[in-house]
């Protein structure tokens, strides 16, 4: 239960301030909310899958490189996050077209809303943290329920309600939370080094 919990609120943190919330709320705003929601959690899926297997095979390694490549994936997330969250551009993003949701069918918004999620997750800092979190905690499954729940929650939240999210949520305040966070993983598994 602790890894499931640990990768929910991991993963949650990151992907609040994420390009995927604002990639779910652009798609939201050109085709209909139930085919974006489908799309973007089939991208989930596959992504975590992808991050647990990354993770798994890394427990295969020494403790002593296993935690250094912990150590390097947390630097990487925490200077992606803190890159972005200190980064001079225009918070709140650029809107879709107003013209309202779109007519198309329900497979090709769904995978319009996959090809564009699922791009976008590659390298991403949710990916890097559940494959992280994968290796140092020994149980993948957990890990990966509670990074794919958390990524729906968020997609949830952006199709949802989107418009009043963006405009109350500081997205660059939590990415630098969540940056100084990663840095904080990554120096905790270095840490381990020592002892």
């Amino acid at each position: 239960m602790v890894a499931l919990l640990s990768a929910f609120g991991l993963v949650l943190a990151v992907e609040l301030p994420d390009k995927t919330l604002v990639a779910t709320l652009v798609l939201t705003t050109r085709f209909r909310g139930w085919p974006v929601f489908a799309g973007v959690c089939v991208a989930f899926a596959v992504q975590c899958v992808i991050a647990v297997a990354f993770g798994s095979v890394l427990t295969l390694l020494p403790d002593v490189v296993l935690s250094l490549v912990v150590a390097a994936m947390f630097g990487i997330g925490s200077f992606m996050l803190l890159r972005e969250g200190f980064s001079k551009a225009d918070e709140a993003g650029e809107d879709a077209s107003r013209t309202g949701p779109s007519a198309l069918s329900f497979t090709r918004s769904a995978m319009t809303s996959f090809g564009v999620l699922f791009a976008a997750e590659w390298g991403d800092a949710s990916q890097l943290a559940t494959a992280s979190l994968a290796a140092r905690i020994g149980n993948p499954f957990a890990v990966g329920i509670g990074a794919f729940s958390a990524l729906v929650v968020v997609a949830g939240l952006a199709v949802f309600i989107g418009a009043k999210l963006r405009s109350r949520i500081r997205p660059k305040l939590i990415q630098r939370c969540a940056g100084f966070g990663f840095a904080g993983f990554a120096a905790f598994a270095l840490l381990q080094l020592a002892f």
